[in-house]
């Protein structure tokens, strides 16, 4: 489990992205690169990184979902996700 800080580090990097989303697109699409330097860094959603939504795990997140592996797998065990049965053949 992630700590709590990291957690809401990437939120309120998530938050400053959709603040500055339109005024990055202005910049770039009239060529002002130095208008685009003045913003602040967690502006840019390259510093974005997907975490699991339950547990903060970074690696091996699943997009379709917004879990980790990890709990998918869990989860889709105990019946908790809908559709996702174990396979067998």
């Amino acid at each position: 489990m992630a700590k709590e800080s990291v957690k809401a580090r990437g939120l309120k990097r998530q938050k400053t992205v959709e603040k500055y989303a339109a005024k990055r697109a202005a910049l770039k699409e009239a060529g002002d690169y130095l208008g685009l330097q003045k913003l602040p860094k967690n502006a840019s959603p390259v510093r974005l990184h997907n975490r699991c939504k339950l547990t903060g795990r970074p690696r091996g997140y699943m997009r379709q979902f917004g879990i980790s592996r990890v709990l998918f797998r869990k989860m889709a065990s105990e019946g908790k996700i809908p559709g996702i049965t174990k396979g067998s053949w």
